[in-house]
C-alpha cells in the first residue's frame, strides 16, 4: 500500500503534501523546503513515463526507498524532460541524498578525510550532525552541546574526532563514535575558525574575534601558544607540511604565519592586503599545486562576494602573489567557496560555490573573464502518487550552464567528498543536499 511508504521515517502524506506545496509555488516562482526530513535518489539511468508504474511498484515494495531506475533526464520540446549535461566533467545525475532535519541555517558542512560517507554539518542553532551518505543515508550523531551558532569544524586524521567553534565563545572535541564531548575549551570571545594540525593532529588552532590565533593542546585543552593579528581572525588554513597557515581576518587581511609542529610556537612572516575593500575573509583554503600557477595556491572568499586566487611562494615564507579574483554571483554574507579538486588538475582551476540565488555555481580561473561553467539550481520535482504517475521537471541550460533544481534559500555552503564523485551544499533554511557527478571516461 502507498501508505506503508516511508521517507526518512516520515509518512507519504507528509511528503506527498510537501511535493504538492513544490508545484503551487512553482507557479509563482516561489521555492520551498522540505519541512519533513527526506532523502530522493536519482541514478544515471534513463527516466521517461514508461518507468513510471514499474517506478511505483518499486516504491510499494522497497517500502522507503525510491526506485533506482529513476534518475532525471531532458528535452526542452516536451514537458517531461530527460536531462542531457553539457559539459561531462561536471555533469551531476542528480540528487544521491537529502538531509533536512536541521531547522536552521547549516552555514559549514565538511565530508571527513579520506573518506568519501562521513559527512558533518553545522548550524546556527549550535547542533553539530555526522552523517554517511552511503547507502542507506543516514544520521549517525547529533551533537549538541554550543549554545550559539557554529561557526566552523574539522576532523582529526583518523575521523574518530571532530573539534568545533561557536559564538559562544567555547571550543569543543566530539568522539564521533559515542556521540559525546569529550573536552571543552572556554575563550573569551566568539571563537571563528578551527583546524587540527595536519603533522601533529596533537595541536589544535583556533581563531577568534579577540584578534587571536591560538595552538591548544589537542589531549590538555590547554592553550600553549598564541599570535596576536590586526583584526578578529575569521577563518583559516594550513599546508600539507604543518609549516605555514595562512589567516583571514574581518577587514579582509590575510596573514601568513610559520609554526613549529612540535612545540605549537607561532610567528608571523607576511600581511597580504589585496582585497578591494575591508569585508571579512569567509573562506580560505590551500592547495598543494596548481596547473595554472605551478606553485601551491590559496583561495579566498569575502564577505561581499569577492573571490581571490593567489600563488604561494614557499621559497620566502609563504609570501602570496594574487594572479585574479573575481566578484561572485548573487553573494550573501558568511557564503563559502571551495577547489574542485580532481578536475582542476585535468582542465582548469575549478572553484565551487554558493550564492543568494539559491544556486550552486562553478567557475574556471583559468579562463578569460573566470567564465561559469557550471549552475546548480533547485529542481522542482513533482511525483503524483495518487494518480499513480512519476514525472520530474529538470531545467538544463547548455554551455556555459547546467543547472539542476534543489535548494529553495541561499546556499551557504559546499563540500566535495574525497572521492571527488559528490558535492554536497547546505542553504539558510537547513537543508544539505547531496549531489552525485557523473562518471567520466
Amino acid at each position: 500500500m502507498l501508505q506503508e511508504w516511508r521517507c526518512n521515517g516520515k509518512g507519504y502524506i507528509a511528503y506527498r503534501n510537501f511535493l504538492l506545496r513544490r508545484i503551487d509555488a512553482a507557479s509563482s516562482s516561489a521555492h520551498s523546503t522540505p519541512s519533513n526530513s527526506g532523502r530522493w535518489f536519482a541514478s544515471p539511468t534513463t527516466f521517461s513515463e514508461a518507468d513510471s508504474w514499474s517506478s511505483i511498484r518499486d516504491l510499494r515494495s522497497n517500502s522507503g526507498k525510491l526506485s533506482r531506475t529513476l534518475s532525471v533526464s531532458s528535452k526542452h520540446s516536451e514537458p517531461e524532460r530527460h536531462v542531457r549535461f553539457a559539459e561531462p566533467a561536471y555533469s551531476f545525475v542528480g540528487m544521491h541524498c537529502i538531509f533536512d532535519n536541521c531547522k536552521a541555517s547549516v552555514t559549514v558542512l565538511q565530508f571527513g578525510r579520506t573518506n568519501s560517507d562521513l559527512l558533518a554539518y553545522g548550524s546556527s542553532d549550535g547542533s553539530l550532525t555526522v552523517c554517511q551518505v552511503s547507502e542507506p543515508p543516514s544520521v549517525l550523531q547529533k551533537l549538541t552541546g554550543h549554545s550559539k551558532d557554529i561557526t566552523d569544524f574539522d576532523f582529526s586524521s583518523n575521523n574518530q574526532y571532530i573539534a568545533s567553534c561557536s559564538m559562544d565563545k567555547t571550543v569543543r572535541v566530539w568522539e564521533i563514535s559515542k556521540g559525546t564531548c569529550i573536552r571543552v575549551v572556554y575563550g573569551v570571545s566568539s571563537q571563528l575558525c578551527i583546524c587540527f594540525h595536519p603533522v601533529n593532529n596533537n595541536l589544535l588552532l583556533v581563531g577568534n574575534a579577540n584578534r587571536e590565533i591560538n595552538a591548544i593542546n589537542f589531549s590538555t585543552g590547554r592553550v600553549i601558544s598564541k599570535l596576536t593579528c590586526d583584526n578578529a581572525v575569521t577563518a583559516l588554513d594550513i599546508d600539507h607540511t604543518g609549516q605555514l597557515i595562512f589567516a583571514g581576518d574581518a577587514q579582509g587581511y590575510i596573514y601568513t604565519i610559520s609554526v613549529n609542529s612540535h612545540t605549537g610556537s607561532l610567528s608571523r612572516t607576511h600581511k597580504n592586503k589585496s582585497c578591494k575593500s575591508k569585508s571579512s575573509i569567509t573562506t580560505i583554503q590551500y592547495r598543494t599545486f596548481s596547473l595554472v600557477a605551478r606553485c601551491p595556491v590559496l583561495l579566498s572568499c569575502a564577505q561581499d562576494g569577492n573571490l581571490y586566487f593567489f600563488s604561494i611562494a614557499t621559497n620566502s615564507h609563504g609570501y602570496l602573489t594574487l594572479i585574479c579574483s573575481l566578484k561572485l554571483a548573487s553573494p550573501v554574507q558568511n557564503i563559502r567557496a571551495s577547489f574542485c579538486p580532481l578536475l582542476s588538475l585535468e582542465k582548469g582551476e575549478f572553484i565551487v560555490t554558493g550564492s543568494g540565488d539559491s544556486n550552486v555555481y562553478f567557475y574556471d580561473l583559468a579562463r578569460p573573464k573566470n567564465s561559469c561553467v557550471n549552475k546548480l539550481q533547485v529542481c522542482l520535482v513533482s511525483l503524483y502518487f495518487l494518480h499513480l504517475k512519476i514525472w520530474l521537471q529538470v531545467e538544463v541550460l547548455m554551455k556555459p550552464f547546467t543547472s539542476l533544481k534543489g535548494h529553495g534559500s541561499p546556499v551557504m555552503g559546499v563540500a566535495w567528498n574525497h572521492g571527488e564523485n559528490l558535492l554536497a551544499s547546505s542553504d539558510s533554511d537547513g537543508t544539505v543536499i547531496v549531489w552525485k557527478r557523473a562518471k567520466t571516461n
